[in-house]
């Protein structure tokens, strides 16, 4: 997909971030290199890996909203729901008038019966049900005029439709819950069969039962609450593919394939797997490729800790998470204000799935701190800006920052 540019509000513009990012787009144009870039201030040192931040589905949708919000300042503009997950975001269009017709979790708040065809709805970048579009259209509002959902998105649920027409069942990898999975299954539902696992250990219980080695009651049990009334785990899997949320890990995706494949291949024959298994990794959304990749050089660095600055039910961010704290002690916080000193900061847990309080967070030491620093693709680059800043805040005889990034801006300048 070609890149286009898209009008980003200038209040999420990054003087920090932003410099390095383009800096790094003129050395490593392809990509290829995962080398995190090292900011030395000198007590204090910060990671930033190659890739992190804002992805194209997020620019896409800012670019929508924001312009929607602009031309139409005398009507009556909703969201679905949260556009991205990302509080800072969606805060600021409820403060220029937007409101929500739903919370995250599919909780009505307004009424769409109570709208009319003169009011505007904005579909979010997770997408929306088949279900919610009708009920647009019966009010006389059309679902895809100011339409935000992802490409990416859009690329699976076409995939899906896809392999429906050719009579095959999928599988989803994703939380059920989600909004993204919730108008993936929507979309899926419509022509096949489906079913939602979570992780690898769901995928090998299902996996189990579609081989015989869990009995068939096992599927209720497990599945039954997000699956098609109809989903039976041994005729059903005859012929399948596995389609995913975007924003899930894509190593995990690509086990969640690996497992069922094989237990397709057990139950088929490895001859004939591929007549039963459909080859779906074309689907894998690029940009949650990029992130986990370059987040996983992010882990292999020496940082002392890591910081990961996004919303705190954004999935894709619970994942960047979840990469480094296996590597060194990571800290998720929404914004920087969230880092109330030098010895104590607030961070979402997401296995706890509460906030927590943590007491000398920051490590004290003769030798430059060394701090890995990355955020949700939802998140803009002015968050981790100020976060860097309040990090430097608590150092004495840091580097001028206009000095470290100079190195940056020289490289820029040289190509324009």
């Amino acid at each position: 997909m070609a890149r286009k540019k898209f009008d980003i509000p200038d209040i999420y513009e990054s003087p920090i971030i932003r410099k390095v990012k383009d800096a790094n787009k003129v050395v490593d144009p392809r990509k290829k290199d995962l080398e995190p870039t090292l900011l030395d201030f000198g007590p204090v040192q910060f990671y930033i890996p190659r890739h992190f931040g804002f992805c194209y589905g997020v620019e896409n949708a800012i670019d929508i909203a924001y312009r929607t919000v602009n031309e139409h300042p005398d009507k009556d503009i909703y969201l679905l729901s949260e556009m991205i997950h990302n509080p800072t975001v969606n805060e600021d269009l409820q403060a220029r008038g937007v409101r929500f017709l739903f919370e995250t979790d599919g909780t009505e708040l307004i009424p769409i019966s109570s709208l009319d065809q003169d009011d505007i709805v904005i579909v979010p970048a997770f997408g929306t049900t088949i279900e919610i579009q009708q009920k647009l259209k019966e009010q006389g509002i059309d679902p895809y005029e100011y339409n935000t959902t992802c490409p990416f998105v859009e690329k699976v649920w076409k995939r899906g439709s896809q392999l429906g027409n050719k009579g095959y069942s999928l599988v989803i990898h994703g939380k059920h819950h989600h909004e993204e999975t919730r108008a993936t299954f929507s979309h899926s539902s419509n022509h096949s069969e489906c079913v939602v696992v979570l992780n690898p250990e769901e995928a090998q219980i299902l996996a189990d039962i579609m081989t015989g080695d869990r009995p068939r009651t096992d599927f209720e049990k497990y599945f039954g609450h997000k699956s098609t009334e109809n989903f039976d785990p041994i005729t059903s899997l005859e012929h399948f593919g596995v389609i995913n949320q975007t924003t899930m890990l894509a190593t995990e995706t690509q086990e969640v394939m690996d497992i069922l494949k094989e237990a397709a291949a057990k139950r088929f024959g490895e001859s004939d797997v591929l007549d039963h298994f459909a080859d779906t990794t074309d689907t894998l959304c690029y940009a949650t490729n990029e992130n986990q990749s370059a987040t996983l050089a992010l882990a292999d660095t020496d940082a002392d800790i890591g910081l990961v600055v996004g919303g705190y039910n954004s999935s894709n961010t619970m994942h960047l998470v979840e990469i480094l704290e296996h590597a060194y002690p990571t800290f998720h916080v929404r914004d920087a204000e969230e880092i109330k000193s030098d010895s104590l900061i607030r961070h979402f847990n997401q296995w706890d799935k509460e906030i927590k309080k943590t007491d000398d967070w920051l490590p004290k030491s003769d030798k430059p701190v060394k701090v890995a620093l990355t955020s949700g693709a939802s998140c803009p680059d002015v968050l981790v800006d100020e976060v860097l800043l309040k990090v430097l805040d608590f150092f004495e005889n840091t580097k001028d920052v206009q000095k470290v990034i100079k190195p940056f801006e020289k490289q820029l300048d040289e190509v324009a």
